[in-house]
């Protein structure tokens, strides 16, 4: 059996679950070896990862992404690197679903830009790609023998056809150029430093909240499970005896049922697994069984060595002391996380981030004040820093001015946009300076006073809620960034189709239908744009409503200060209720168009009747009609009822109108005698 021994190895996406195991065992175990790590330190990805190797003089980090070839080409030869181990790339199966472009951009584009590196060196001795059991496709449920490393690759999402359009190009650099390439092809890995997106952490510390475990389909899906030491000391094994030009499979033969898996946890807990898990909604393609052969990795002198008892164990304690290691992950513990791939990552500073999670204290099974429930054990109780931050365009606007109040609120950075939208420079200034992990644009011209005056600016309104708008998202999509953008629903009037009264509102998909204002033309012009921009998430807000009255902005604050109004029924927005919302959409990286109302329609007429009977009961008014309304305003205004099904959907919680303004508006401000 021939031995390699590397001297500069380059380990990529190495802050990354995996790569970060095997560079501190390399670190540990080879002092006359340097590590090189590069990470571009993504969502998932975390430098706490690295702190057991970061004193060492034979570690470096280095911050950047694959797919820069000059980067990537200086590293190769300003380290002198003659042995490169592959780990980078976007693995989430749930997140190729909905953004499968990124995939290709990391998982392929990324391998070739390394490839055509080392062949340009030409100083490159071992090059080892690290790829997943998911290539083969789908095991039929009775096989015995599982898929060895010269079976048929039959990819059936697009994360494994990105991993297995990435092999390709590593084979044929290896034949057309000599590369000394090397692949593994490895099942699943769990253990500590893992990010929550994936099942056995993302169950733990649901089980930590005492929350519900959900279970794709049936839970029938059956998955083979290895502890991360194990696979790192698999790296290790491949990295000294693996033959160049062969595939080696790391994997295991004990294989376990996905709902077993989450009872298995709940009985870590002292849980009742029945009560436990919640059945949810399958993925798109949900592979039945991956198995591997992995006898050829055996006669390496490699054997698994953790039990699945003793794994889950040290993995569960291990979540329990450190449960804000990965900081605010909620919107990956949801059934179905959508997880934008962006610059950014948690980037903290190692020292610090020591003593944070140095701190701990005894609970017994009770619930303590971050609402988690462990057994007896410790649990640090230091408060996390948000992963996040957001620039806001809109300073001097409502929303935007109440977008800043919430962020200090929850603990989140933000910052105000100083560029107007129109100037790109500007932008690109702002993004440079805040480094943010998601934008808000709030900016935009409604009018002064009302939306009468963009009948007479129409340039002026063009160049802001259209040129600018999309100019923001432009600049956004080139930098990775999710842009949550406040739009309107009055791009919709009643029609036979959808007729006042009838109960059935326009949905996402609907044509807007409302041109009787300019204001509401260039919205609907630049919702449609936008469309084609799939890092945009389009809020169409409907006559905003907040629990200050004394705003001259809120709606009700207007109508209660006019003599006559309309009394039509309007879908509306109560923004106590839905701004928060929107900021864990943007957690959650919610992309799309989405109606962003209460459920439900209200009249001018019974929110004034709600306002007499909780804040003054000698307001009087009177009603005109929508052509004496005509007479004095200048553009016609929209009425309409917005479907709000898919955001009730994606928060049940959500209130209906009626409800809403009588907690968060009304019920707060009563002068009345309740």
């Amino acid at each position: 059996m021939s031995t390699y021994t590397p001297k500069n190895i380059l380990i990529t996406g190495a802050a990354g679950f995996i790569a970060s195991h095997v560079a501190n065992r390399l670190v540990r175990s080879y002092p006359e070896y340097k590590i090189v790590v590069l990470d571009k330190l993504d969502y998932c990805s975390n430098l706490k990862n690295l702190s057991p190797s970061r004193s060492s003089p034979n570690f470096k980090f280095v911050k950047g992404d694959i797919g820069s070839a000059d980067l990537v080409n200086y590293l190769l030869i300003t380290e002198n690197i003659d042995t490169i181990m592959h780990f980078a790339a976007q693995t989430h199966v749930d997140n190729s679903f909905g953004n499968s472009f990124e995939f290709t951009k990391n998982n392929i584009y990324g391998t070739h830009v390394l490839l055509e590196a080392c062949k340009v060196t030409g100083q490159i001795r071992r090059f080892i790609h690290v790829s997943t059991d998911e290539v083969y496709g789908e095991t039929e449920e009775d096989a015995v023998v599982g898929n060895h490393e010269a079976s048929q690759l039959l990819p059936t999402n697009p994360y494994s056809a990105t991993k297995a359009g990435a092999e390709m190009l590593v084979m044929a650099y290896g034949r057309s150029y000599g590369l000394p390439v090397i692949t593994t092809r490895g099942n699943n890995v769990y253990g500590p430093n893992q990010f929550p997106e994936k099942l056995i952490p993302k169950f733990i510390l649901l089980a930590m909240q005492g929350k519900s475990l959900p279970i794709h389909g049936d839970g029938s899906n059956v998955r083979s499970y290895l502890y991360c030491e194990d696979v790192a000391e698999a790296f290790e094994v491949i990295l000294h005896r693996g033959d160049v030009g062969h595939v080696y499979n790391i994997g295991t033969k004990k294989e376990r049922r996905v709902i077993d898996v989450a009872k298995d946890i709940s009985k870590l807990f002292d849980k009742d697994p029945d009560a436990s898990i919640q059945f949810v909604e399958n993925r798109p393609f949900n592979d039945q069984r991956y198995f591997l052969d992995d006898q050829k990795l055996k006669s390496l002198g490699w054997s698994e060595r953790t039990t699945w008892e003793e794994g889950l164990k040290k993995t569960m304690q291990w979540y329990i002391n450190n449960p804000n290691w990965w900081g605010d992950v909620s919107g990956a513990l949801l059934p179905h996380p959508r997880m934008l791939m962006m610059p950014g990552g948690i980037e903290r500073n190692m020292d610090r981030a020591e003593k944070d999670d140095s701190v701990a204290s005894e609970i017994s099974g009770k619930s303590n004040h971050t609402g988690m429930v462990v057994p007896a054990s410790k649990i640090s109780n230091s408060p996390s820093k948000s992963p996040y931050k957001f620039l806001i365009y809109g300073r001097t606007g409502w929303i935007g001015g109440l977008l800043g109040k919430l962020c200090e609120k929850q603990g989140i950075s933000y910052e105000y946009g100083r560029g107007r939208l129109e100037d790109r420079s500007l932008l690109l200034a702002d993004i440079h300076a805040v480094k943010p992990t998601h934008v808000f644009n709030a900016a935009g011209v409604t009018g002064r006073p009302n939306v009468d005056w963009c009948e007479s600016h129409k340039t002026e309104t063009i160049r802001t809620n259209v040129a600018g708008t999309l100019n923001l998202a432009d600049v956004c999509k080139e930098h990775g960034l999710l842009m949550m953008n406040f739009a309107t629903g009055c791009i919709f009037e009643y029609d036979a189709a959808h007729p006042e009264g009838s109960g059935i509102g326009f949905k996402e998909e609907d044509t807007p239908n409302f041109t009787g204002s300019f204001y509401s033309k260039t919205k609907a012009m630049v919702e449609e744009l936008l469309k084609e921009y799939p890092n945009v998430c389009t809020l169409r807000v409907r006559m905003p409503i907040s629990s200050d009255l004394n705003n001259p902005r809120n709606f009700i604050t207007k109508i209660s200060r006019y003599n006559k109004v309309v009394n039509i029924p309007n879908s509306m927005t109560i923004l106590d209720e839905l701004l928060p919302i929107s900021i864990e959409m943007a957690k959650r990286n919610l992309t799309g168009i989405w109606n962003f109302t209460n459920p439900g329609v209200v009249s001018h007429n019974e929110i004034l009747e709600m306002y007499k009977k909780y804040i003054n009961p000698e307001f009087k008014w009177s009603n005109f009609t929508l052509e004496e309304q005509a007479k004095v305003i200048v553009a016609p205004r929209s009425n309409n009822e917005m479907d709000a099904s898919k955001l009730k959907k994606e928060f049940p919680e959500l209130l209906s109108i009626k409800e809403s303004l009588i907690k968060n508006v009304f019920e707060p401000n009563r002068k009345t005698a309740a």
